[in-house]
C-alpha cells in the first residue's frame, strides 16, 4: 500500500488519536495547537504514464532513451532545459527562472523562448559559497549561501548592491566544527511582513549540541523586517531544507529527519536498530512554524503508527504526535514529547523533501487547486529505497491536507534512479517547473 493511500484510509483514525492527546499537546509554551485537518476535496486522480519529451538540444543522457513518468491524466512532461546540479528555483519579477547550483557556486538564469525553443541560459551570479535558497520580495533577490544570506537589487536580468542580511552562519568552515557539517546548505523565505527566514541544518544525525549553539543550529532563524540580528524562530528542526510561506502568511518547513532510530518500545527488541522499524520511522514532518515552536529533534520523533510499536501497524501522516527517542531521551528528561504540538502533515521516513513552494490561486489545474509542492529526493539508506517524486498537499481552510503524488517514475524496479526531483514551482504560465539534480534538468509539467 502506498504512502498516499495509507494516509487517506487512515485519516479519520489519525484524527481520533490526535484528539486524545490534544490536551497535553496544546499546553506547551510557544507551541501552536494542531489545526483542524481540512475536508478532502475528493481523491487525487489516478496517475497515468506519459512519455518525457525532450526539446531540441536537451536529449543527452539520461534522455538519450525514452523515459516514462506517471502524471495526472492529460498532463505533459518536457525536458525544458539542461542545468547540471540544478537545485532550488525562483521566478524573477520579469518572468525569468533562476536555478541555484551550490556545487558550482552560481545561480543560473533561464529566459523562456518562443514555442518549442528551449530557454536562453546564462550565469546570473557566480563565485558564491554553496548558494542554495532563493527568494524574491519585490525587486529584491535573497540568496542563501552556506555561511550567509545576501540581498541583491534585481533589474532586467542584472544584480547590483549586494548586502549581507544574515552573516556568520555555521558551515564546514566554522572553526568550532572542525570541517564537519552534514547539512550546510541553507534555504530562505520572505514573510509577508518582510522578515527573512533561514533554515540552519544540523551538523549530524543526532548532534544534540546544535540546540545550544549560537547561532542555534537545527533551527529556523528569523531576521526582522528592515534587518537586525537573526534570532531563533523554531528549533528541533533537523534539516528544514523545505521552507516556504503559505497564502495566509504562515511559514512552513519540510524536514529531513534522523536516520537509524532505535526501536523505543518495551520488549526484547528495545534499543535495536531494526530495518522494518527504521524503514518507516520517524516521519519527515511538514509543519507550520510559529515563534518558539519545537519539532523535537533529537529528543522526540513524530510517529506514524496508529498502533504504536506494532510491526504491521497502519500508518498515518496527518496530525501525528511525538514519542521519545530512546537513544537520546529515554526517560523524557531532555524534552517532554507529550507537550509538543502534533505535526500537521508528513511524509514517509527517508523521503528527503528538499524544495517547498506554494501554488496560489487559482493553483493547479483540475481538482488540485491551491497547495504546497514538495520535491521528494528519495531515500539513501531505506531498504527498499523510497522513490523520488513531486508531491502535492492541498491547501484547504487555512491548512494543508494529506500528501498526494503528482509526478513519479524516476526510480527503476531495482531501486536505481535516472532522476531525482529537488524542487517544483509554478510558473507565470501556470505550468510547473521541476529541477532535477541527478538528471541535470529542469522539466516543464503542464496540466490540462
Amino acid at each position: 500500500m502506498t504512502t498516499v493511500v495509507r494516509a487517506l484510509l487512515a485519516g479519520s483514525l489519525a484524527l481520533t488519536l490526535a484528539a486524545a492527546c490534544s490536551s497535553s499537546d496544546e499546553s506547551a509554551e510557544g507551541a501552536e495547537p494542531a489545526t483542524t485537518v481540512p475536508p478532502s476535496s475528493g481523491p487525487a486522480p489516478e496517475l497515468t504514464g506519459t512519455t518525457v519529451r525532450a526539446l531540441a538540444g536537451t536529449g543527452s543522457a539520461p534522455f538519450d532513451q525514452t523515459r516514462q513518468l506517471q502524471a495526472p491524466p492529460g498532463w505533459t512532461v518536457t525536458v525544458w532545459a539542461r542545468v547540471p546540479s540544478a537545485r532550488l528555483l525562483a521566478w524573477t519579477p520579469d518572468k525569468r527562472l533562476l536555478v541555484s547550483r551550490p556545487k558550482i557556486g552560481d545561480v543560473v538564469e533561464l529566459v523562456p523562448g518562443q514555442g518549442d525553443a528551449p530557454p536562453a541560459q546564462r550565469t546570473l551570479v557566480e563565485g558564491l559559497t554553496q548558494p542554495h535558497g532563493l527568494a524574491f520580495a519585490g525587486d529584491t533577490l535573497y540568496v542563501a549561501e552556506s555561511n550567509q544570506v545576501d540581498s541583491f537589487a534585481y533589474n532586467d536580468g542584472a544584480l547590483s548592491g549586494k548586502k549581507v542580511v544574515a552573516g556568520g552562519l555555521p558551515d564546514a568552515k566554522s572553526p568550532e566544527l572542525g570541517g564537519a557539517y552534514a547539512h550546510a546548505l541553507k534555504s530562505v523565505a520572505v514573510g509577508k511582513d518582510g522578515a527573512i527566514y533561514v533554515s540552519i541544518g544540523s551538523t549530524g544525525n543526532i548532534s544534540a549540541d546544535d540546540r545550544d549553539a549560537k547561532p542555534e543550529r537545527a533551527s529556523i532563524l528569523r531576521v526582522p523586517p528592515g534587518g537586525g540580528p537573526a534570532t531563533t524562530f523554531a528549533r528541533g528542526v533537523r534539516n528544514g531544507t523545505g521552507l516556504a510561506v503559505d497564502p495566509d502568511g504562515g511559514v512552513w518547513t519540510a524536514v529531513n529527519n534522523r536516520d537509524n532510530i532505535e526501536y523505543p518500545y518495551e520488549g526484547s527488541d528495545q534499543g535495536d536498530v531494526l530495518t522494518w522499524y527504521v524503514n518507516d520511522h520517524p516521519i519527515e514532518p511538514l509543519a507550520k512554524l510559529t515563534q518558539g515552536r519545537d519539532l523535537g529533534w533529537p529528543y522526540c520523533n513524530p510517529d506514524p503508527d496508529l498502533q504504536p510499536g506494532k510491526k504491521d501497524s497502519p500508518l498515518s501522516y496527518t496530525a501525528r504526535p511525538f514519542v521519545r527517542d530512546l537513544q537520546t531521551n529515554a526517560d523524557g528528561s531532555k524534552l517532554d514529547c507529550a507537550k509538543l504540538a502534533p505535526v500537521e502533515q508528513g511524509m514517509g521516513a527517508h523521503s528527503a523533501p528538499l524544495g517547498l513552494s506554494f501554488a496560489v490561486s487559482p493553483g493547479l489545474p483540475g481538482a488540485y487547486g491551491e497547495g504546497a509542492l514538495a520535491g521528494i529526493h528519495g531515500s539513501w539508506n531505506r531498504k527498499p529505497p523510497r522513490a523520488p517524486e513531486v508531491s502535492f498537499f492541498p491547501w484547504r481552510n487555512g491548512t494543508l491536507g494529506a500528501q498526494q503524488t503528482l509526478l513519479t517514475g524516476f526510480q527503476n524496479k531495482d531501486g536505481s534512479r535516472w532522476g531525482r526531483p529537488v524542487a517544483a514551482v509554478q510558473g507565470p504560465d501556470g505550468a510547473l517547473y521541476v529541477s532535477d539534480d541527478l538528471a541535470g534538468a529542469v522539466y516543464r509539467v503542464a496540466g490540462s
